[in-house]
């Protein structure tokens, strides 16, 4: 939030690249994506014969590549993208290239300033994780679920320690997997681990395992909890006092327990996805409290709307105090807001976004193959061949809009600064 204070929120449209001039220049255009602020956009491009790079504002890198994948902005707005260069992949950011390379790298992560990034790697059929262009010391003979502490210094990975062949049934039972963290693996072995989570301070990991054929539980730090169950979802960190919860299977259903204690009385059908109220004081769920009817739960109490076919995309406001998700129902998805649906469906849509102070909301949807904005539940006066997540400004006072025009508008990619006092008028 405090670095949105010092982008460009004057109020009007910009034009920053003609989208339809890089068509008509490159043969091929791929994964076009936008900095946070709206000020670049990047596409990977086709050069040449079996060359790529990458097309930022109009200006292409100066390093060509084999093939090119995964580019983002990071948030501290570097560009990053994982290339492939003679066949060997590494890392590329803003056009240079990490030195070491490998058979195969994916899965970049990264804290929430951007400043490192770490991927998972493959070479010699040996996995190991890689921090900002150094490997970690050990290899592994799988490596999944890798994932980044907020301040992006420290990764882990759910990893296969212990080689065994298909067949071999009694090692795989003794227990083959447990998570590493910047490539020391935990102690304790498991047959199975799953998904990972850092605490505030990135100085825990916790983990969802599995100790035997029937029985589940989670692990912190390596250490499972005293109680076991018949099947567990991802684990959360609460981001005050460390304590971890997590969606637990028991008699009768789902529940919610912390540190292995049940926290929640209702048992559920299903229950994941849980999520903290920025201040901690608050939990909420996706649930389904019937078979085949989903909505959200906050603090054990559901919502009275329900969705026949999924609840995802859950977040909560920055105050605490609103809930807002997208729902799919009889084929055509949906926003809903404090356990209330806008009357407005569509194609697709994306994770909402609430204004600084919970009292707005606004989301990108696809509507009849084109992209718009939702504000409050009405669409904008505007349709897009491309758009990207709206931002409010930091009072909540303004909307900044980044869309690709169709080709009948011009095509151009423009960045719009609204004042929300007119949009919801």
């Amino acid at each position: 939030m405090e670095k949105r204070k010092d982008w460009d929120w004057s109020p009007g449209r910009k034009e920053i690249g003609d989208f339809q001039q890089w068509r008509d220049s490159y043969e091929c255009i791929y994964e076009p994506y936008t900095s946070s602020d709206g000020e670049k956009i990047a596409a990977i491009v086709k050069t040449g014969e079996e060359e790529w790079s990458v097309c930022v504002n109009g200006r292409t890198w100066e390093s060509v590549f084999d093939k090119i994948w995964n580019l983002r902005f990071l948030p501290d707005d570097r560009l990053l993208a994982l290339v492939s260069d003679t066949a060997m992949w590494t890392v590329a950011i803003d056009g240079t290239a990490w030195e070491n390379t490998y058979e195969f790298v994916w899965s970049p992560v990264f804290g929430r300033d951007g400043s490192h990034v770490t991927v998972a790697a493959q070479s010699g059929l040996r996995y190991f994780g890689v921090k900002d262009d150094t490997p970690w010391e050990k290899d592994f003979n799988a490596l999944t679920q890798l994932t980044s502490s907020p301040d992006g210094k420290t990764a882990a990975a759910v990893v296969q320690e212990t080689g065994f062949s298909e067949g071999d049934i009694d090692k795989f039972q003794a227990g083959c997997f447990t998570v590493a963290v910047n490539g020391t693996p935990w102690n304790t072995p498991y047959v199975n681990a799953w998904q990972l989570d850092f605490s505030e301070d990135g100085k825990h990991v916790a983990a969802e395992v599995r100790t035997g054929l029937y029985d589940y539980t989670i692990a912190v730090d390596g250490r499972p909890w005293d109680k076991l169950f018949s099947c567990v979802w991802a684990p959360r960190f609460h981001p005050e006092d460390n304590s971890v919860t997590a969606p637990v299977k028991v008699a009768g259903g789902w529940s919610l327990a912390r540190d292995s204690e049940l926290i929640w009385d209702r048992r559920y059908v299903q229950l994941w996805h849980q999520m903290y109220s920025p201040d901690g004081k608050n939990i909420a769920a996706v649930v389904a409290p019937e078979y085949g009817k989903w909505t959200i739960a906050e603090n054990d109490r559901p919502w009275n709307i329900r969705f026949d076919e999924l609840v995802t995309d859950a977040v909560y406001s920055p105050t605490g105090k609103n809930i807002a998700c997208v729902g799919k129902s009889r084929g055509k998805w949906f926003i809903a807001v404090d356990d209330k649906i806008w009357d407005f469906q569509c194609e697709m849509a994306w994770k909402p976004v609430f204004s600084p102070d919970g009292s707005h909301v606004a989301a990108k949807v696809e509507k009849n193959g084109s992209y718009a904005i939702l504000v409050d539940g009405r669409p904008l006066d505007m349709v897009f061949a491309e758009a990207w997540q709206p931002v409010f400004s930091p009072d909540g006072g303004r909307l900044l809009v980044k869309g690709v025009l169709p080709e009948n508008k011009g095509g151009q990619y423009c960045r719009y600064v609204l004042e929300v006092k007119d949009i919801v008028a």
